[in-house]
């Protein structure tokens, strides 16, 4: 008796038997497979009649390779507690991989508790393909995996600026707090952007909202949020190179930080700061308008991303790591 996967060949076999009106017991025969099999098989795959037909061969085939998939892609999927934890992570915009490492330092004697990034993603793909929603909550929100692209904006150089090169080297370290990396996030054009800060060690972000993107009104807002920071965690701040920073040095008289700017082309010298504007963008995707973000809107944007766990802190979160550094370091 034949075992395993039934072939598109057998299936196809199995159309022309059904038609003639033979039994399960007769194809298996003639097939060598058990009757149970046949009767499975019909009973699985054949429920849809397609154009009046009670089995079909290739959409038998489409509906097991479907099956075969959707098995692969999720298992301890019958674990209840499991992935209610995983779904209720995805509806807090955490990734996949947040999720993955939360559930083994919240859960570090429990086997059942594990998960890998890519059974997630797997999981939440094939639900996607089946009509599912979940792919909302990831941060780009695709229903399949795409290709990255690389990064690359041409941009002049500022009169006066101060290079990367010239910073100081224990900033690559991020053995300190007071470490900061700046950035625009834009709206549709002439829809106002946002003010983005974020602290290199902790990865805690600060931002404030422009009704336009011109040098001035930057400078003001990068001022209003460092002034919330203690003086002693104001050591540096990295910036691209965006005529939108030309007034930098109103930020270094008004803070007293010393402000360095990314080589053009070189968007990975302000990683931490790129990474967390594609996690505000999960929140206001490309072409929204930023002056219609309202305070508490904002707000809530801003704590949603300082409490999610982090890879590179060990899935702690940024909010839990300056808490346990000091405490009162921000006005806010």
């Amino acid at each position: 008796m034949t075992r395993g996967h039934l072939t598109l060949e057998e299936r196809y076999v199995i159309e022309h038997l059904v038609r003639f009106g033979l039994g399960g017991r007769e194809i298996g025969r003639r097939l060598g497979r058990a009757h149970t099999t046949i009767a499975r098989e019909v009973h699985r795959n054949g429920q849809e009649p397609c154009g009046g037909e009670v089995y079909n061969y290739r959409a038998a085939e489409r509906r097991a390779q479907a099956r075969r998939r959707w098995r692969r892609a999720r298992p301890k999927r019958d674990d209840a507690r499991l992935w209610a934890s995983v779904e209720a992570g995805l509806v807090r915009q955490w990734s996949p991989e947040q999720i993955a490492g939360r559930l083994r330092r919240d859960h570090p004697r429990s086997r059942r508790m594990r998960l890998s990034p890519e059974t997630i993603y797997r999981w939440v793909y094939c639900e996607a393909g089946e009509g599912g929603v979940l792919y909302r909550h990831l941060r780009r929100h695709h229903k399949k995996r795409r290709r990255q692209r690389r990064y690359g904006a041409g941009r002049g150089l500022i009169p006066g600026r101060v290079g990367i090169a010239e910073r100081p080297a224990i900033v690559e370290t991020r053995a300190r707090l007071g470490d900061w990396e700046g950035d625009l996030v834009e709206g549709a054009k002439g829809a106002g952007a946002l003010a983005t800060l974020v602290e290199r060690k902790s990865r805690y972000l600060l931002a404030a909202g422009l009704a336009s993107k011109g040098a001035h009104a930057t400078a003001a807002a990068i001022t209003r949020l460092l002034a919330t920071v203690a003086q002693d965690w104001r050591h540096t701040l990295t910036l691209d190179n965006g005529k939108e920073f030309s007034r930098f040095k109103v930020i270094e008289e008004a803070t007293g930080i010393a402000v360095y700017f990314a080589d053009p082309y070189a968007a990975w010298q302000r990683g931490t700061n790129e990474n967390t504007n594609g996690l505000i963008r999960q929140y206001l995707p490309k072409g929204c308008d930023m002056r219609a973000v309202s305070a508490p809107k904002l707000a809530k944007l801003i704590k949603n991303i300082n409490h999610r766990p982090r890879k590179c802190l060990d899935f702690r979160t940024p909010h839990e790591v300056l808490s346990s550094a000091s405490a009162g370091a921000f006005d806010m």
